[in-house]
Order: structure tokens, then C-alpha cells, then sequence
């Protein structure tokens, strides 16, 4: 070969050698291409927690809830605009809520009534909040323990009925403070605890004793005993307690027939009729002392029925067993009567109360040093001025009707 073909073919050698890196960069750039739209498709399938992305739905959410109309915060919060101000107010300023870094005040009261009012999933409050589970959590419990803490201040201090009352269904009880009754709540227990926890209906439940003044706000609540244990039993607990039910002496509460007729609570008379839907005109109407006092009896005490129907329409964990531990789940109950008293006092007009019928047919320390009801027990007493007040309500409605 001569020198011509010798130059050829170091030309072409080159000219390959060029193609070959050409082809290996081209190669390695499209591969560097797709591994990094690869990774990015990753990041965004699995991106994490951002408090930014969700920042602009979280703000939206809080402000349909709480800040355009008193309609939609009725109906999702059970409060209105107003009522829910003055809760976060008091959390924060009495109780001592705080906000955390990214968690107002507000929307931590927020996620505490909406599970409250609709007994809502940590999934489904998390996914409405735009919010982890973890936050939902700790912030409902945060918001329990801040309530609970208010107990001295929402629950409020009876008034005896006076001799001036003009009231037609507490007229006729001078002294009594209001009412009583126990009602059983659903609750989820461990399987070896359901013997204990079963009521007479079968039901998994607890018993629950409240106590009611004649405005329908709670005086007293005792929750955790089982629903096994007998009105009386827990009763007679509730009084025994160092900071339980307190009961002046002369004054009363109205019971139903399932506690004992003795000092501080006035039953009605076994074996006669008393439930409102047992009386009517003519022939239905009372015919002696005993049911003139059991209809009058009937008509005062209903209201603590009306109480417990006006609260499991509010908070619909009530309604149904939860989902938390049974310590929780005794916090809420009491959480829920609290919310009751202050709703019943901030809000004018309370569109539930209207929704519950007017009678419902169902099958602190300031007087530390006065003389209080500390045993619940018969009482002959009792039961002779018991007679004397049926008679003279008789006599009285006798000579007029």
C-alpha cells in the first residue's frame, strides 16, 4: 500500500473512533434522562408531608366551616359562629390551650367537635382536615383534656324551686333542685370484660348518672360503671364520693321508680300509672292523690329525658359505640355534657332543641360545712311527707278542676 491509502484508511479509523463516542455520550446522557424522570415519578408517588402543599385547602376548609354562615356551622360543628369563638376563647385564655407550630387554636376545636358531632374516623377527619392522622390524634386529645379541665366553671350550681314559682310543672315541688336518671351509652370493651359491661337489653354499655337542674343543664355526672350495676348502686356511689353528688338537706331531686323514695330524692308511687302517654281526659284522668302525684311527677321529671334526647342528637358518638379506650371513651361522655351546658348557655336560639319533642315517654365546694344527704336509703319519714304532699296537690286540684 502506499502512503494515499495508508492516510484513507487512518481517516476511517478515526472517523469510527468519533462515531463510537458519539453513540456512548448519546447513550449515557438518554440513560441519565430516564433515570432521573424515573426518581422524579418516585418522589412524587411517595412525596412526603408537606404542610405547604396543603396549605391553601386547609385555610378553605376552616373558613366554609367557621366563617361564612352560622347555618353551616350549626350543622357540621353543632355550635354557631358565635358560640365557637367564644369556646376557642376559653380553651385558650382559662384552660390553656396552645396553638402549636402549624395548628391554630380554631381548627384544633374544630377537629375535636366534628368528631364529636358525627363520630368521624381518624381517616375521614384527616382526609377533610388535610391533615396526618398523628395531628388529628394529639390534637383531639389536647382538646379533650383542655375541656375537662372547665368542669368547675360549666357546670352549674342548682336553684330549689321557691314558694313564688309560677312555673306549672316544678310549682307544686318547693325545695327541689331537679332531676335524676341514669341512661346506658354504648361502648366497645375487651371480650373477657363484656359479662360485666352487658345491661338488661343485652346491650354492651355503660351506666351513666346525670343530673339535671330545671334549665336542662348538668349538675352532676359520674360515668364508668358498667351497665350490669343497678341505678341505685351507682347512686349510692355518687353520693358516698368526696366530690360527688352534694344534696342540702330540704332539698330533693326527682327520680324514677328504679332508685329508693328517701331523703334528697323523691320517686313516685309504685304500682300506680305514671308515664305521660297513661293519662288523658275523663276516664284517664287522675282518680285519686297517688296519680294526681305521679302525673305531676311524670311531667317534671321528663325533662331529664328531654336532656338525654337533646345530647345524643348534639354528639353523635354518643349514638353509637366509639372506637377509643374505655378511659377515653368516659372523658367524652363527660366532654359532651360540658359542651351541652355551654351551648345551652352562649347560644340564643338552638335549632336541636326545637327538633326534640317537649316530653319524651321512656320504657363545688360552697357548702362545704352544711349538712348533706350521705346515705341513700328508705325512709318512712320521707315516704309519710310524700303522702302529705300527694294529698294536698289532690285536694288543691279537686277543688278547682
Amino acid at each position: 500500500m502506499d502512503e494515499e491509502d495508508i492516510h484513507i484508511i487512518v481517516i476511517v479509523e478515526e472517523i469510527l473512533m468519533l462515531l463510537k463516542m458519539i453513540f456512548f455520550f448519546t447513550y449515557y446522557y438518554q440513560r441519565r434522562v430516564m433515570l432521573r424522570r424515573r426518581h422524579r415519578r418516585a418522589r412524587m408517588l411517595h412525596a412526603p408531608y408537606r404542610i405547604l402543599d396543603r396549605l391553601d385547602d386547609q385555610i378553605t376548609h376552616m373558613r366554609d366551616l367557621t366563617a361564612i354562615s352560622d347555618q353551616t356551622c350549626i350543622r357540621q360543628l353543632r355550635m354557631d359562629r358565635n358560640t365557637f369563638g367564644r369556646l376557642c376563647f376559653l380553651l385558650e385564655n382559662i384552660s390553656g390551650l396552645e396553638r402549636t407550630r402549624h395548628v391554630q387554636i380554631s381548627e384544633q376545636v374544630a377537629i375535636f367537635l366534628s368528631v364529636l358531632a358525627h363520630h368521624k374516623k381518624n381517616c375521614v377527619v384527616k382526609f377533610d382536615f388535610k391533615r396526618s392522622g398523628y395531628t388529628i390524634s394529639k390534637h383531639f386529645n389536647l382538646v379533650l383534656q383542655a375541656l375537662l379541665r372547665l368542669h368547675n366553671i360549666l357546670l352549674v350550681n342548682p336553684e330549689p324551686v321557691n314558694d313564688d314559682c309560677t312555673d306549672n310543672k316544678w310549682k307544686w315541688f318547693t325545695g327541689c333542685l331537679g332531676a335524676l336518671d341514669g341512661t346506658y351509652i354504648d361502648v366497645r370493651v375487651l371480650f373477657s370484660d363484656k359479662a360485666r359491661y352487658r345491661n338488661q337489653k343485652g346491650d354492651i354499655a355503660i351506666n351513666v348518672l346525670a343530673v339535671r337542674d330545671r334549665t336542662m343543664k348538668f349538675v352532676f355526672v359520674l360515668t364508668g360503671w358498667e351497665g350490669s350495676a343497678a341505678d341505685s348502686r351507682v347512686l349510692r356511689d355518687a353520693v358516698s364520693r368526696p366530690n360527688g353528688l352534694r344534696v342540702l338537706n330540704g332539698n330533693y331531686y326527682l327520680c324514677d321508680r328504679g332508685y329508693t323514695n328517701g331523703a334528697g330524692f323523691l320517686t313516685p308511687y309504685r304500682g300506680v300509672r305514671y308515664h305521660l302517654d297513661e293519662w288523658g281526659h275523663g276516664s284517664s284522668a287522675p282518680q285519686n292523690h297517688r296519680e294526681l302525684f305521679n302525673l305531676r311527677h311524670s311531667k317534671a321529671r321528663n325533662i331529664i329525658e328531654r336532656a338525654f334526647g337533646l345530647l345524643q342528637a348534639r354528639c353523635g358518638i354518643l349514638r353509637s359505640n366509639s372506637f377509643y379506650p374505655m378511659k377515653i371513651q368516659n372523658r367524652i361522655i363527660m366532654a359532651c355534657c360540658l359542651l351541652q351546658n355551654f351551648i345551652r348557655t352562649v347560644m340564643a336560639v338552638d335549632p336541636l332543641e326545637q327538633d326534640v319533642p317537649e316530653y319524651i315517654i321512656d320504657h363545688s365546694n360552697a357548702h362545704a360545712d352544711a349538712d348533706f344527704v350521705d346515705v341513700v336509703e328508705s325512709s318512712q319519714i320521707w315516704t309519710n311527707w310524700r303522702d302529705e304532699l300527694a294529698t294536698t296537690m289532690f285536694n288543691e286540684w279537686r277543688g278547682w278542676s
